[in-house]
């Protein structure tokens, strides 16, 4: 049974960084492709970005230029930079591996930006 563990988020002033990672187990991580979304109180889940198995990378247009998505198939684990931190990137982050007829979800990460 595929796991997936998010760590990293936190509370983070303006312009901060902060880098989230997601540990999968359970699976050949390598042929699968990872998404990051987030979901604001009140506000519908949204991707934030995708890395396929091969390493095509795709973003939403909020995040573009500040945030990177990265993964290490060596360490089953999917990265998320997020550089340059504003108060609307507040959100719960959770990480999504799927493919090949598999679509889970991990838990969440609160990501809080305020000063």
């Amino acid at each position: 049974q595929v796991q997936l563990v998010e760590s990293g988020g936190g509370l983070v002033q303006p312009g901060g960084s902060l880098r989230l990672s997601c540990a999968a187990s359970g699976t050949i991580f390598s042929i699968y492709n990872m998404g990051w979304y987030r979901q604001a109180p009140g506000k519908q889940r949204d991707l934030v970005a995708s890395i396929s198995s091969g390493g095509l990378t795709n973003y939403a247009d909020s995040v573009k230029g500040r945030f990177t998505i990265s993964r290490d198939n060596a360490k089953s684990t999917v990265y998320l930079q997020m550089n340059s931190l504003k108060p609307e990137d507040t959100a719960v982050y959770s990480c999504r591996i799927y493919g090949f007829s598999t679509n889970e979800w991990g838990q969440g990460t609160q990501v809080t930006v305020s000063s």
